[in-house]
């Protein structure tokens, strides 16, 4: 459904910091940097990081949440360690969450910008 999505941030070199710690960990990478903005994927770019004046506000009751996929459970527990390193906070622990699935293996954290993000798998141990 979605072809790819953007997000706006104060500052790009933070982000870049935050995005290609927390994305390496899923096997993600930045393909494409310029001074107005980052793009994220493995083939094609699916994730854009932009610099903006006025970023989207830091608001827990907005519903904005980005779910990243993740290859295998460890892979969700370096994004949640990376993130924790670079300036993220923790929204919740990687673990299952029986409440989502019987399988459901995820990690929510807010980015320096105070996007919610998750990283999700679905593989078993």
């Amino acid at each position: 459904m979605l072809n790819h999505i953007s997000i706006g941030v104060v500052s790009l070199p933070r982000s870049k910091a935050f995005y290609d710690a927390t994305l390496s960990a899923l096997g993600y990478r930045c393909l494409s940097e310029d001074d107005s903005a980052l793009g994220y994927g493995v083939k094609a770019i699916e994730f854009w990081v932009l610099r903006a004046e006025k970023p989207v506000p830091d608001e827990s009751t907005s519903g904005l949440h980005i779910c990243f996929t993740a290859a295998t459970r460890e892979c969700v527990d370096r994004f949640h360690a990376a993130g924790l390193s670079l300036g993220g906070h923790d929204n919740g622990k990687a673990g299952l969450r029986p409440d989502y699935g019987s399988n459901y293996y995820a990690s929510f954290l807010k980015e320096p910008d105070g996007y919610r993000i998750e990283a999700y798998c679905s593989a078993g141990a």
